[in-house]
């Protein structure tokens, strides 16, 4: 728990305010045994359990995963500073975690309980995916490409390795580079999708700018792997580049 180191307890005073009144003298906590004077803690979690997630703002389901987190205080104030600076839930989830790190408040045990439940929606997006033929999950894929790509601050690039039944063997990063650059190297990309016994590809790379229109370099890269994949019958259905809740096909757009 955070609460229990000198770094813990500076979070949890950033959390529930300072503890001191001006003068030295002691202030009384807002929920100074953890649940708060009302139980604030508990009613959260009754109406968690019984009308479910979606009955909880973007905020309280903050508040909620920094109980883990924090021991004792109030972990409101904090959840909605955060929700402010990063517009959301899930701006939150992905912001870079040394940003996250670097926030008065939050420490290594509040950041680390963040990354997880990213992590976890990511495995469960992916999961919905895996084991059935990509091309006829295609919102299932975008969903999952979004939440895995469309708030980086630099550009990924991404290949999706399918086998002959267009089942997705594996998802893996090739390379991250600037913010509006990332180098791709054709002749590595093919090469990889011989080791994992891939069949078809699907390319995909984010644009940090949020406008997923192709640059003449996106263009030609996804010709050179296409031409290399083609010499060893490995072929590539499409080349997709995720914005900020835009995206944008190759094949759809008669680019590939």
């Amino acid at each position: 728990m955070e609460s229990g180191t000198g770094r813990g307890k500076a979070e949890w005073m950033g959390a529930g305010g300072s503890g001191r009144k001006r003068g030295g003298e002691a202030a009384e906590m807002p929920f100074p045994e953890g649940d708060g004077p009302h139980g604030h803690r508990g009613r959260m979690r009754e109406k968690l359990l019984e009308r479910g997630p979606g009955a909880l703002a973007d905020y309280e389901l903050l508040e909620m995963l920094l109980f883990f987190a924090f021991k004792k205080g109030d972990t409101k104030p904090l959840a909605k500073r955060l929700i402010n600076r990063y517009g959301s839930f899930a701006g939150v989830l992905t912001a870079p975690q040394q940003e996250l790190l670097a926030t008065p408040g939050l420490g290594e045990h509040s950041v680390s309980a963040l990354k997880l439940v990213q992590d976890a929606a990511l495995r469960l997006a992916k999961a919905e995916v895996m084991d059935q033929p990509v091309l006829k999950s295609w919102d299932l894929l975008m969903d999952y490409l979004n939440a895995a790509i469309a708030r980086e601050k630099i550009e990924q690039f991404r290949i999706l390795f399918l086998d002959s039944k267009n089942r997705l063997i594996a998802d893996e990063a090739q390379a991250r580079g600037t913010v509006n650059h990332t180098p791709v190297y054709p002749r590595e990309v093919i090469k990889r999708a011989l080791e994992l016994h891939a069949t078809a590809l699907i390319l995909v790379h984010n644009h940090p700018s949020g406008d997923p229109t192709p640059s003449r370099a996106d263009v030609e890269m996804t010709a050179e792997i296409k031409a290399a994949g083609a010499v060893l019958s490995v072929v590539v259905h499409d080349h997709i580049i995720i914005g900020n809740g835009r995206h944008l096909s190759f094949r759809r757009e008669g680019l590939l």
